[in-house]
């Protein structure tokens, strides 16, 4: 019997989607690995996160601007472009491209 195969770039939202798609593509214990596709959003103003686990993030596809709360510059990421945010350190993204698909990997602290 074979493994189930799936498309990261399969089953995208439409241009122009007013919100982030979020798909989880595997879950176990302490880990969660998910495709991510914006279509030009943003953070709202103001607005940090602020998470209780570690997230790795890669841009696949498109360009991001994420910044971090304690560095004085924003971060342009582009395609093959990975950062590890590591929990609580407070970030927002201020801009993406129509599409931007990321890969999340959101680690639980022990």
């Amino acid at each position: 019997m074979g493994e189930d195969v799936s498309n990261l770039f399969a089953g995208l939202p439409p241009e122009g989607a007013p919100e982030e798609a979020f798909a989880t593509l595997l879950a176990a214990p302490g880990a969660r690995i998910e495709r991510i596709v914006s279509r030009g959003q943003a953070s709202p103003p103001g607005f940090w996160y602020d998470q209780a686990e570690d997230e790795w993030v890669a841009v696949l596809v498109g360009a991001a601007t994420l910044r971090f709360a304690d560095a004085p510059e924003p971060r342009h990421l582009t395609p093959g472009d990975h950062v590890l945010i590591r929990a609580h350190r407070r970030h927002r993204v201020e801009a993406t491209a129509d599409p931007t698909i990321w890969l999340a990997v959101h680690l639980a602290r022990r």
